[in-house]
């Protein structure tokens, strides 16, 4: 279907244009911008006064529970969340049930995604079969099936010398490693940030050691092995500083930190907040100072959702038994232009954040620009516009979230896949 935006703020961060323009759309693509193309003839036209149009959005962590977890989220139930976000595109981490370990289970999450016809996927491949750490996936097959990198999601690897000879794999065939950086043993038994916050409460914390840790063997590894490796969620100052290090001596190595620990620290547990119990920990409000000001000049590269969906009876239960884990897709783009409005940054370099870069970091060349001949993936919101989170206003089918309550920016108005309209407020 034909369909011409009209009165629009464009805004592209990848081309760099903020403009008042017209788009046009065709078979699924970008047609043209500013002028209609020759003998276009809408089926349709949307008034964008007073909306900003920008490529869809596209989340780097996002697990929507299929399969094994159907019981705190569908397939469906979390694809409605993602248009109601705006979010046209999802990175999806291996830790499903069974893991993201057979080319058969690959298949079979993109073509049931495919069917719902929403948001499009991109499946982490497990690294190792069963995230056990003890054999390599057979990550060319992995591949194949639609994988675009590989990861542990959570779960560390125990052996390092399994972990050198899967990045030595990685490397030799050019797939991406993305690793969440988690020492286990100084994490065993943690539920919160090491600090005045976790002893207040009684809980057993977990050092920021736990953290950086792992980094520097990652780092290390990733360094003799030629990986490219990216660090996906990082919580910790000085796991940012062990990253620029690297980066000074020349290794290609890229991070992202979650909207979570970009707005929180610690501190917001308050009494037992288990909806602030995550995976890694709020840090100290340094931290996340730090991770902010790495954001907003460039040092950290994207942020993502960690959407976690996780049914209420795991959340209404004692801090130290509550499942980890927050709803996020919902959330991204609001809480991206809430980062904007407090740092005075233009709403195109915040954007950047959430599209242009993270399709950078997945490898999509079709999405996450305006470009004509684009996918037709695009995100049109009201950035003036002011909504207060809560349970019924979120369609995600789980509703932790640390940010019921907040009055936040941005209102999703219109999502756009491939040229179909898939969510109209």
């Amino acid at each position: 279907m034909n369909i011409c935006i009209t009165n629009g703020r464009v805004i592209d961060p990848a081309r760099q244009i903020d403009c008042v323009q017209d788009i046009f759309i065709a078979d699924g693509k970008i047609a043209a911008l500013g002028t209609a193309p020759d003998g276009f003839q809408p089926a349709r036209t949307l008034d964008a006064t007073g909306l900003v149009v920008a490529p869809g959005l596209i989340d780097l962590a996002a697990r929507l529970r299929e399969p094994g977890f159907e019981y705190r989220a569908t397939l469906e139930s979390e694809m409605e969340a993602a248009m109601a976000g705006g979010v046209t595109s999802v990175a999806i981490p291996p830790d499903t049930d069974p893991a993201l370990d057979e080319p058969g289970l690959v298949e079979m999450l993109c073509y049931r995604a495919k069917k719902l016809n929403r948001a499009h996927i991109y499946p982490i491949g497990a690294l190792t079969v069963g995230l056990k750490g003890e054999r390599l996936s057979e990550m060319a097959e992995l591949v194949e099936a639609g994988c675009f990198a590989f990861s542990q999601a959570n779960v560390p690897v125990l052996d390092t010398t399994v972990l050198m000879r899967a990045m030595q794999y990685a490397a030799t065939f050019g797939f991406r490693v993305w690793l969440q950086p988690t020492a286990p043993f100084l994490a065993r038994g943690g539920y919160a940030h090491d600090g005045e916050t976790a002893g207040r409460l009684g809980l057993t914390g977990i050092p920021v050691a736990a953290e950086t840790v792992a980094l520097f063997t990652y780092l290390q590894l990733a360094k003799v092995t030629g990986t490219h490796l990216h660090i996906t969620r990082l919580s910790s100052a000085e796991g940012l500083a062990l990253i620029e290090q690297a980066r000074t001596e020349g290794m290609d190595v890229t991070c992202d930190i979650s909207i979570n620990h970009l707005h929180l620290c610690d501190q917001d547990i308050g009494h037992f907040n288990t909806n602030c119990h995550l995976v890694p920990p709020l840090r100290s409000q340094k931290d996340r100072n730090t991770l902010s000001k790495g954001l907003l000049e460039g040092r950290i590269n994207a942020l993502c959702s960690d959407h976690t969906p996780v049914d209420d009876d795991c959340k209404l239960i004692p801090f130290s038994e509550s499942d980890p884990g927050a709803t996020g897709l919902e959330l991204l783009l609001p809480l991206t232009l809430k980062w904007a409005e407090e740092n005075n940054l233009p709403l195109a370099d915040a954007l950047t954040r959430i599209t242009s870069e993270p399709a950078r970091l997945i490898g999509i060349t079709k999405a996450g620009h305006l470009a004509p001949g684009a996918r037709a993936d695009l995100c049109i919101f009201d950035p003036a516009a002011r909504f207060t989170v809560n349970r019924d206003n979120l369609k995600s089918q789980g509703k932790n979230t640390p940010f019921l309550g907040f009055e936040l920016p941005g209102c999703v108005h219109y999502t756009m896949v491939e040229g179909e309209l898939m969510f109209e407020r």
